[in-house]
């Protein structure tokens, strides 16, 4: 009996949720649909226009949001059904970038393909994106947090390929930037009938598909005794899920998050069984993004919204993903990275003189070798006098800049625990990039020095918070690893709003997200390669902390080290190499991840030769991402962090099925 009152209440108390976020969505509505904007006129042509306004912008614009939400809703309630993955959706999949590289590069080198089909184009881009993940993370059984993770680093790629592009044909810069982030402005009903459509056929063939959705809950094995066709049904569920996600995408640009928000509300209000949950979730979406959109309506200035509905959205997805990651569970942690696979030297510093000879001879390279307009170019003489001044300043801020984000990288690996963490990786790049973002909008004309303490104060408050969850939550290092990408996703949906913002400013953020060496000149080189060799200096004294700290904090204290102190002291000096040199590189490079992984291939162990071989093998990548960037699309020049991001993306998908075929 008890246990009914109990079952009644709690079915009350969904019915009231349901009811207040209903009546919440509709007085919301209403509040915008009320709020109009003042127009110049007599007032015959004023009320004409508001209506037009109501009727062609404002009416569509609400019906939008609700067929939007609720296809990004079902979309992402099918990729969590069909991959038995509860942090599934197109933003965490990479479908969302995917389809909007595919745009960008239609956009830039053929229009025409976007005139013909806007949204076959984006599904296409969705469509690839999803199944390089689905391949990547095949041998690891697509385990929850690798094929996020592996998700999340073709987003990083796709995103670093997209921003080149648009950096490449200045003329796109802000346009794209503002549809990227998702605006929801509507100039007639095309985009809510084609959504609309698109979502009736998509809750059809859904609800064909229910038996075998049903049956996935049990493992592959007993899922094929029953006779559900596995892969032809992944297939279909999984193409069904990105057409719905590319059609929202095609019309009204990115709005992430939605699809995972959705499906984890309608299970907390009580959905159990898939059909259950795939006819909430819709419900759910649509809620939220009208909800979202009407708040940014009702907020908005004489001059339009604040930011674009899908920038807003974002913001909710980073602390949705964190809360979301104690029920997520993962099948084969990669602790045995971290020993090495090839026997430790015995004279590491004859590797990293070796390294540093090699870094020399790339510097050289980089300095001579070059391309013009009649074809490759070696400098020698008046030329390389001449060229000098240009390439000898980007050369070195490339080689600093990396020997600081691969000592970094070392630094964080041994902090966590985590063999996949790095200062890109783990958020706090992104980090420092909020920091410079807060100190560009309260300061009209910020200088060099306090810029780069806005960008230490965000990487510091980054790591700090990664080192606390850990601690509070004990994550282990995959789920510490998804915890510092849904950071970063976080901050960089702030960075993505406050681009949308507008405003003069912000082209200074646009540059630093760039990451881009070609504005740096011979005094600030100089600078940067003054504060590698301060930050650097320090690593010999801590070598104690940092062969004793990441043993636990009862060893530690058995053994003297002052656990709190030495953590704090090796976060900051992280926090501060992290910040200085993704002020020159941006937030996107993963050198700090690849530095470390090739050193320990190398055979280097954890000492102090380890940090300053994951240095200096930091600088050697970074230099040649540079000087690759410069050559290899001239005229065009690819900022050395988008480049070293598209090399280095593929490398951690490498790791997690490395770690796999080792230890699964």
């Amino acid at each position: 009996m008890a246990e009914m009152v109990l079952a009644t209440g709690g079915r009350r108390r969904v019915a009231w949720t349901w009811l207040g976020l209903c009546a919440l969505a509709g007085l919301l509505i209403l509040a915008a649909l009320l709020r109009r904007p003042d127009l110049p006129g007599d007032p015959e042509t004023v009320r004409r226009l508001q209506e037009a306004l109501l009727w062609h912008s404002a009416l569509p614009r609400i019906a939008t949001a609700l067929l939007a939400g609720a296809a990004l809703g079902l979309s992402g309630a099918l990729l969590q059904r069909v991959l038995r993955n509860p942090i599934a959706d197109p933003s965490t999949l990479g479908i969302a970038s995917g389809a909007q590289l595919a745009l960008t590069v239609c956009l830039v080198a053929a229009p025409g393909l976007l005139a013909w089909s806007r949204e076959g184009v984006a599904f296409a881009g969705g469509a690839a994106a999803v199944g390089l993940v689905i391949a990547m993370s095949w041998r690891r059984k697509l385990e929850p947090v690798s094929v996020v993770v592996a998700g999340m680093t073709i987003s990083l790629m796709a995103a670093a390929a997209s921003t080149a592009l648009i950096l490449a044909r200045g003329e796109y810069v802000l346009s794209v930037f503002i549809w990227g982030a998702g605006s929801l402005h509507q100039q007639s009903w095309d985009g809510a009938i084609v959504i609309g459509t698109r979502l009736a056929l998509g809750a059809l063939a859904a609800a064909a598909l229910m038996r075998p959705l049903t049956l996935l809950a049990v493992d592959d094995a007993s899922a094929r005794s029953l006779g559900v066709a596995l892969v032809a049904v992944r297939v279909l569920v999984i193409a069904l899920a990105v057409w719905l996600a590319a059609s929202v995408i095609a019309q009204v640009g990115i709005i992430g998050f939605v699809g995972l928000a959705a499906p984890a509300l309608a299970r907390i209000s009580g959905a159990r069984t898939p059909s259950q949950i795939l006819w909430r979730a819709p419900l759910v979406g649509a809620l939220l993004l009208s909800i979202a959109d009407s708040l940014i309506q009702v907020s908005a200035g004489s001059s339009g919204d604040l930011i674009p509905t899908g920038a807003a959205v974002g913001l909710l997805g980073g602390p949705l993903l964190l809360w979301l990651l104690p029920r997520v569970k993962t099948t084969t942690p990669p602790q045995a990275m971290l020993r090495a696979t090839t026997p430790r030297r015995a004279h590491p510093w004859r590797m990293v003189v070796m390294l540093l000879a090699g870094g020399l001879l790339i510097g050289l390279v980089t300095l001579t070798l070059g391309r013009n307009g009649q074809g490759w170019l070696l400098a020698q003489g008046d030329l390389f006098a001449d060229l000098l001044p240009f390439r000898a300043p980007r050369t070195l801020a490339a080689a600093a800049a990396g020997a600081l984000l691969g000592a970094a990288g070392a630094l964080m690996q041994r902090l966590t625990g985590n063999p996949l963490a790095g200062p890109e990786v783990l958020g706090v790049a992104a980090g420092a990039g909020v920091g410079i973002a807060v100190v560009i909008l309260l300061v009209d004309t910020p200088g060099t020095l306090l810029l780069m303490a806005g960008s230490a104060a965000g990487a510091l408050g980054a790591l700090v918070f990664i080192l606390l969850m850990g601690a509070r939550t004990g994550f282990g290092p995959e789920r510490m690893l998804l915890a510092g990408v849904a950071l970063g996703c976080l901050c960089l949906a702030i960075l993505s709003a406050v681009f949308a913002a507008g405003g003069w400013n912000t082209f200074l953020l646009l540059g630093w997200l760039a990451g881009s060496t070609d504005r740096v000149g011979g005094l600030e080189a100089l600078l940067l390669a003054g504060a590698t060799l301060l930050l650097l200096a320090p690593l010999p004294l801590l070598a104690r902390w940092l062969a004793i700290l990441p043993l636990g904090t009862p060893v530690s204290r058995a053994l003297g080290v002052p656990v709190v102190g030495g953590r704090l002291t090796l976060s900051l000096l992280a926090a501060l190499m992290t910040a200085i040199a993704a002020f020159f590189v941006g937030p996107l490079s993963l050198v700090g991840l690849l530095g470390p992984h090739i050193a320990r291939l190398l055979g280097f162990g954890g000492g102090v030769a380890f940090l300053f071989a994951s240095a200096v093998i930091g600088a050697d990548l970074l230099m040649l991402a540079d000087w690759l960037g410069r050559t290899i699309a001239f005229p065009y020049q690819i900022p050395v962090g988008f480049f070293a991001a598209l090399i280095g993306g593929p490398y951690l998908i490498f790791l997690l099925q490395r770690g796999d075929a080792r230890h699964g």
